[in-house]
């Protein structure tokens, strides 16, 4: 489909979410992030697709919410407004999604990465939830998300002053998995996506689910779910697959059954 505020392009088997709002640093408008939610939601029903890259450009990723839209809001507005139904569509996404991060990553856009399943950030990026400069606090996960990333200390800093932190320091926090000059950071992003889309796919994404029940659930109710989905992959024809090729030593063949 046409997007307004996106360009996708599929590059067999990965997708490329471009966000596309370069006057406005692609500020996340409610137009956007249905946009966002739409295009992402493609990808799962889409077996062209074995994994995304969400990318904003070198100069900027995401340098927050539309803050206009704000304007005059009241309790209830935001509440009627549904603002965060998106939000929820993304992080119910099953196909792995990378952000590459290119500049500015700020309030809704650092919230935005974070929501993604990994981070590569250019040597350019820079990481924050600004939010409490207007008065406010984040609202999309970043409490919660930042915390869980990088600790309580490092999270209280960055959320009660507003301070931004360098692709540096987000990889020393444990924010990204890589930082890589800005000429690099799609095409490494797009080489980790087709390393991910190489490996099976029922695995690849009941991994991803796991892997994130570990953020929402105590550790026991987290192993349980874990060893439930290490348990269906025996079922599947991949992992009959993935165990013959490796004792017949050749490489598998994936059907993603």
């Amino acid at each position: 489909m046409a997007y307004e505020h996106l360009i996708v392009t599929i590059e067999e088997p990965i997708a490329v979410v471009t966000l596309n709002r370069p006057k406005s640093l692609n500020a996340l408008s409610q137009a956007v992030m249905g946009e966002l939610a739409t295009a992402l939601e493609a990808c799962d029903g889409d077996p062209r697709v074995r994994c995304a890259v969400l990318w904003g450009g070198p100069r900027v990723f995401a340098a927050g919410a539309d803050i206009r839209e704000f304007a005059e809001q009241s309790p209830g507005d935001m509440i009627r407004s549904y603002r965060f139904l998106e939000w929820e569509r993304i992080r119910r996404v099953a196909t792995p999604v990378i952000a590459a991060v290119s500049g500015y990553a700020l309030g809704g856009g650092c919230e935005l990465a974070m929501a993604c399943d990994i981070i590569i950030a250019a040597e350019t990026a820079q990481f924050g939830q600004p939010e409490i400069q207007l008065g406010v606090m984040p609202g999309a996960g970043g409490t919660q998300r930042l915390t869980r990333a990088i600790g309580k200390s490092r999270a209280m800093e960055m959320i009660l002053t507003g301070r931004s932190i360098s692709a540096q320091e987000a990889l020393a926090a444990g924010l990204v998995a890589r930082v890589v000059p800005v000429e690099l950071c799609l095409d490494e992003a797009k080489a980790l996506a087709r390393e991910i889309a190489s490996r099976a796919p029922l695995a690849v994404r009941a991994a991803k689910e796991a892997v994130l029940q570990a953020f929402e659930t105590p550790l026991a109710a987290g192993v349980l779910f874990e060893r439930r989905c290490f348990h269906m992959l025996f079922g599947t024809a991949d992992a009959a697959e993935g165990i013959h090729a490796f004792v017949e030593k050749r490489p598998a063949k994936w059907t993603g059954r």
